[in-house]
C-alpha cells in the first residue's frame, strides 16, 4: 500500500513543466486557503466579540460600499495578466517591465485622484443616513470612510504584485500571502483584545493596514530578489504599452460591471420582491454551495495564465488534454454538489440551528447553480488567458440588462428558487455560448465574433 502510494505521488509529480506548475500551484493554493478559511472562522467571532454586533455591521457596510470603488482599475490589472503573458511566453523582457511599469503609473494616478475626489466631497456626506447609525457622529464616520478609501487606494496600486506572480505561474505565492494576511488580522484582533480599549477606529485601522504590509513586503521582496529585472521604473513608462493595456482592461472593465449586476444583485432583488427574511435563507444556502465554486476556482486559477503561455506557443494538444482533466474535475464538483445536497439538512440544522427553515428545492436550485458557475468558469479562464472576450463582453452587457427584470419575475412566480432558476438559466446560456467558443478557437474554426 505504501508503494502504491508512493508510486502515486511520484506519478503525480510528473508531466510537462507548465502541467506541474498548475498542480504544485493548485495544491500550495489548497492548503493556504484552507488555512485562510480557519482563520477567518475564528476572526469573525473575536471582532464581534472586540467591538459588538452593531459597530461589525457599520465596518462590513462601510467595506463593502467603498469596495465597490475596486472598479476605478478599470481593468488594468486583468489587462497587465495578459499582455505579461503573452510577454514572457516570448521572452520579451523589456516588454514586460515597460507594461508593468506602465500599469503602476495608471493605478497610481487613478488612486490619487479618486482618494483626492473623495477627501473633498466626504465632509460633505450624511453618513449616518447611509449607514442608518445614530449612536456615531457623522465627523467619526466620516473619518473612518477615508481611512478606509485612503487604504483601498494604496491597495489599489500594491496588489498588482498579485497580477504580475500571477502572469509569471505563481498563484500560489498569491494565496501564501492573503492567507498570511488573515493569520496576522487574527493575531492583531487578539492583541487588541487584550491589551486596548474597545473602538472601531482601532479595527479599521488594522484590517485596513494589513493587506497594504503584506502587499509592500511582497513587493520589495519580489521586485529586489526573483524579479529585478521587472521592478517598475519611471523610464520604461510607455505611453504606447498604456493603451495597450487599456483597450484590453477596458472589455475587463464592463464585464466586471455587467458580473457584479449578474451576481450581486440577488439581495436586493429579494429584499424588494418577498422581504428581509428570504433574504437569510438565500444566503446561507448560497454560502453553503458556493464553497464548490471557491474551491473549484482555486484548481482553476493557474490555468488562466497557462491556457495563454499555451496559445502563444501553439501547444494546441496541451490545451486540449488540460480541458479533458479540468473536465473530470468539473465532473467530480457535481458529485460533491449531489453529496452536500443530500448532506443540507444536517448541515443547517448544526450550523444555523432551527431558526430558519430551507427547503429541498431552494438547496437543490442553488446545487446546480454553483455546477453551472463552475461549468462557465472553465471556459470564462480559456477565453480570458487568450483576450478572445469580445462575445463575452456583449453577453454580459446583455446579460446585465435581463437580469433583474427576469430574476424579478421568477421570483414573485417561484420564491427564492425561482430566482435561482433565472440565475443557473442565464449561466448556462453563457456558459454553453463559451464552450462552443472555445470549440472553435482550438479547432481553428473561430471567425468574426467568435475569434475577437
Amino acid at each position: 500500500m505504501i508503494n502504491s502510494l508512493t508510486m502515486s505521488i511520484k506519478k503525480f509529480f510528473k508531466g510537462h513543466e507548465r502541467t506541474l506548475s498548475a498542480k504544485r500551484n493548485i495544491l500550495v493554493s489548497l492548503l493556504c486557503k484552507g488555512a485562510s478559511m480557519a482563520a477567518t472562522f475564528f476572526l469573525i467571532p473575536m471582532t464581534i466579540n472586540y467591538i459588538q454586533p452593531r459597530q461589525y455591521g457599520i465596518w462590513l457596510t462601510l467595506s463593502s460600499i467603498i469596495s465597490w470603488f475596486n472598479f476605478f482599475d478599470v481593468g488594468l490589472g486583468h489587462g497587465l495578466k495578459n499582455r505579461l503573458a503573452e510577454s514572457n511566453a516570448l521572452n520579451q523582457d523589456q516588454d514586460s517591465k515597460a507594461y508593468i511599469s506602465s500599469t503602476y503609473a495608471m493605478i497610481g494616478a487613478i488612486s490619487l485622484i479618486v482618494f483626492i475626489c473623495f477627501a473633498v466631497i466626504n465632509p460633505f456626506l450624511s453618513w449616518n443616513s447611509i449607514l442608518n447609525v445614530d449612536d456615531l457622529s457623522n465627523s467619526y464616520i466620516a473619518t473612518l470612510s477615508l481611512i478606509v478609501m485612503g487604504g483601498f487606494c494604496i491597495q489599489l496600486v500594491t496588489q498588482l504584485i498579485f497580477s504580475v506572480l500571477t502572469a509569471f505561474q505563481l498563484v500560489s505565492t498569491v494565496s501564501v500571502v492573503n492567507g498570511l494576511g488573515q493569520i496576522l488580522s487574527l493575531l492583531g484582533v487578539f492583541l487588541l483584545i487584550r491589551f486596548t480599549t474597545p473602538t472601531l477606529l482601532y479595527l479599521v485601522l488594522l484590517l485596513v493596514s494589513i493587506p497594504i504590509f503584506c502587499q509592500l513586503v511582497t513587493s520589495f521582496v519580489v521586485y529586489l530578489t526573483r524579479f529585478k529585472k521587472f521592478s517598475p521604473q519611471i523610464s520604461h513608462i510607455k505611453r504606447n504599452y498604456a493603451k495597450g493595456l487599456l483597450n484590453i482592461g477596458g472589455k475587463f472593465f464592463f464585464i466586471q460591471i455587467g458580473a457584479l449586476i449578474l451576481f450581486q444583485t440577488d439581495n436586493i432583488i429579494l429584499t424588494q420582491v418577498l422581504g428581509p427574511k428570504e433574504v437569510a435563507i438565500f444566503n446561507v444556502t448560497y454560502r453553503l454551495f458556493y464553497l464548490i465554486v471557491a474551491f473549484f476556482t482555486i484548481f482553476m486559477d493557474p490555468f488562466w495564465v497557462a491556457f495563454a503561455d499555451a496559445y502563444i506557443k501553439n501547444d494546441l494538444s496541451w490545451i486540449k488534454n488540460a480541458f479533458s482533466k479540468i473536465y473530470k474535475v468539473w465532473l467530480a464538483s457535481i458529485v460533491l454538489a449531489v453529496i452536500m445536497l443530500l448532506l443540507s439538512p444536517y448541515i443547517y440544522r448544526v450550523w444555523v440551528g432551527e431558526s430558519i427553515k430551507i427547503d429541498f428545492l431552494t438547496s437543490a436550485s442553488m446545487a446546480i447553480y454553483a455546477v453551472a458557475i463552475c461549468w462557465m468558469t472553465v471556459h470564462n479562464y480559456f477565453i480570458n488567458g487568450v483576450g478572445k472576450i469580445r462575445l463575452q463582453l456583449i453577453l454580459y452587457g446583455i446579460s446585465a440588462l435581463i437580469n433583474i427584470p427576469i430574476g424579478v419575475l421568477f421570483a414573485r412566480w417561484w420564491g427564492i428558487s425561482g430566482l435561482v432558476f433565472s440565475n443557473i438559466l442565464i449561466v448556462l446560456v453563457m456558459g454553453m455560448t463559451f464552450y462552443f467558443q472555445c470549440r472553435r478557437i482550438l479547432n481553428g474554426t473561430a471567425k468574426g465574433i467568435w475569434n475577437k
